[in-house]
């Protein structure tokens, strides 16, 4: 009785073991998982477009804020003065165009009087012409008309000049002049100054890092803090090149996050790495010497989270086990 107990016991854990080592192998082969995976998310290097010195902060470390939000005010008094100033070289510069244009018009009617002025020249100095033929008039009297004839031609010309002159000062008339639009572009360049001493988040998401403080001097394109995107979740996890035959874009997997060991969530292969994760480290790994060891490596397959839920909010940097179905890979995942 106790020989068929101990075969029984003995059979039982055999069994138990080929299950184990089936189902072992199973979900090795067409559910590839690995525990090196990380959270990440779109993360935002708040950092201000002027330098300044802070006024306000409207925010705190760590709190929730929606796109749009002001983060921290600028002093605006620089700006706002020199947006005075760009409104006043505006109308100076509009007041300058309507000046040459009115220089421009009254050149044109110069022009316009200068050949009235000519075609009576002419006329008489083709009707003395007439009259020197006839014996009516001496000849000095109609080499005067002729000589008043060229004055007037030549200050026709003397006019055309003139008119010519004021409208490559005029350039174009109005709004289209250059002069107004490189001051309108001028108020437009401080206006957008003024904009920028108001630092606004850019998406919605959660602060972290904030230390400013009313009275602090921050310096154009310097972050100061972070803000993370909650509009897109995802997971990095480092598979074996082994495994990678089997892992394409499109494929479904299940994501477990350390933080939350009882919640599945659910996941999409979006990418994987062209490159292992040492290829491109500060200190690559030098392979060429003589005690050179084969070492598998391990390459970033990004799985983004499909069904992230407020319930189960995500931090970037978290830790998380990831398990790739390629058994049942859909009809739109491409091979890599």
């Amino acid at each position: 009785m106790k020989r068929i107990i101990r075969y029984s016991v003995i059979g039982i854990i055999a069994i138990a073991l080929i299950i184990g080592g089936a189902w072992y192998w199973y979900n090795g082969k067409y559910y590839p998982s690995t525990d090196d995976a990380y959270v990440g998310a779109h993360t935002v290097e708040v950092a201000p477009r002027i330098n300044g010195r802070v006024v306000a902060v409207n925010v705190s470390d760590h709190a929730y804020v929606a796109k749009g939000k002001v983060l921290y005010r600028i002093d605006p008094t620089t700006e706002r003065l020199a947006v005075e100033q760009a409104k006043v070289k505006l109308a100076l510069a509009q007041q300058q165009a309507a000046q040459l244009a009115a220089a421009v018009t009254a050149a044109s009617a110069q022009v316009a009087q200068a050949k009235v002025q000519l075609a009576n020249a002419t006329s008489k100095a083709q009707r003395q012409a007439r009259l020197v033929k006839r014996g009516f008039t001496d000849t000095q009297t109609a080499q005067d008309a002729q000589d008043a004839e060229a004055a007037a031609r030549a200050a026709l010309g003397l006019s055309e000049a003139r008119l010519a002159e004021a409208r490559a000062q005029l350039g174009k008339s109005g709004n289209a002049n250059h002069q107004v639009q490189l001051a309108r572009v001028a108020l437009q360049m401080a206006q957008v100054k003024l904009a920028d001493t108001q630092v606004k988040a850019s998406c919605n998401g959660y602060l972290s890092g904030l230390k400013l403080r009313p009275g602090d001097s921050v310096t154009q394109g310097q972050p100061n803090f972070v803000l993370v995107c909650d509009s897109q979740w995802w997971v990095n996890a480092n598979y074996k090149e082994t495994d990678l035959a089997r892992i394409h874009p499109g494929q479904s997997a299940t994501v477990h996050i350390d933080t939350y060991g009882g919640h599945t969530f659910k996941g999409r292969v979006v990418s994987i790495n062209p490159a292992s994760g040492t290829a491109f480290s500060l200190l690559p790994p030098e392979n060429a010497t003589g005690n050179w060891v084969k070492v598998t490596q391990r390459v970033p397959v990004r799985i983004e989270i499909l069904d992230p839920s407020p319930k189960y909010p995500l931090r970037v940097g978290t830790s998380a086990e990831v398990s790739v179905d390629t058994l049942h890979t859909p009809a739109h995942a491409t091979a890599p």
